[in-house]
């Protein structure tokens, strides 16, 4: 999961900022030899307290392990979401892949308190999974190892992708699988696109009081992402709701942006 990296002050020597994202990597492995990698104990540590706390009415919003005072909700993804949810009698079953403890449930939640159901499936790394049903799985909520794991459940009518599809090693070889399934509609939010040329593999760079790690981080072609998605039709594009990621900067220099898409299945 993408974090905001927006408000970086310092600089380093070479006068680049010290957070971001760099480089153009040739190859997975070449990025991830400069890495920690996502899949630190510190970074599941720290998300799970923060969650705990909204969870537990002591916060009202967490991103990327971060609280907030104020919540700030993504629009375009509830406004999907109830779309979605009014093409099927009032219900709705979310398979919410990358989708962390549950942050984006917890940030959308009110607004479909008013669903006749709703089911809500996480999709996630076995760590991820262990403590999301430990600590916060429930009725609704629920944690899963695979995406087939979750439809062998409860088939989906959406699969949700935010700030997750730029973080895989083939994404691509991911997006071909994911257009094959046999589900109504599909909806990104926070994928990360370069916009000049073609797909660019950097070394995204956490501010430490964030957490302290990096990992590889795609920058996709659109053109080529959307190519992945013949069977279906984008009924909306929309620009990230967080603040400043409608401008990304790779090496200091304005090369990329976020941007979501909601697709129905023709």
């Amino acid at each position: 999961m993408k974090t905001n990296l927006f408000k970086r002050k310092k600089k380093s020597v070479d006068g680049l900022p010290p957070y971001g994202w760099f480089g153009r990597y040739a190859s997975w492995e070449a990025a991830v030899a400069e890495t920690s990698g996502y899949a630190q104990p510190t970074i599941l540590q720290k998300t799970k307290e923060a969650l705990c706390k909204v969870r537990d009415g002591k916060a009202v919003y967490e991103r990327d392990s971060v609280l907030f005072s104020k919540k700030e909700y993504p629009f375009s993804i509830i406004a999907s979401l109830l779309y979605i949810a009014a093409q099927q009698q009032n219900t709705l079953h979310v398979l919410d892949f990358g989708g962390s403890l549950g942050s984006t449930y917890f940030q959308v939640r009110d607004f479909l308190r008013p669903l006749k159901r709703l089911t809500w499936h996480i999709v996630e790394q076995s760590a991820y999974v262990d403590v999301g049903r430990q600590e916060f799985e429930d009725d609704q909520l629920k944690f899963f190892r695979t995406i087939e794991e979750s439809m062998a459940h409860t088939g989906p009518h959406v699969i949700l992708l935010s700030s997750v599809v730029q973080y895989l090693e083939d994404p691509h070889s991911f997006l071909s699988m994911l257009s094959t399934k046999d589900v109504p509609y599909l909806l990104f939010d926070r994928t990360a696109f370069v916009r000049e040329g073609e797909d660019r593999l950097t070394i995204q760079r956490v501010p430490p009081e964030i957490y302290d790690a990096s990992y590889p981080a795609w920058f996709l072609n659109e053109e080529a992402f959307l190519a992945h998605f013949s069977r279906y039709c984008v009924m909306a594009d929309f620009s990230s709701y967080v603040v400043g990621e409608s401008d990304l900067f790779i090496d200091g220099e304005l090369a990329g942006y976020d941007k979501g898409f909601l697709f129905e299945r023709r």
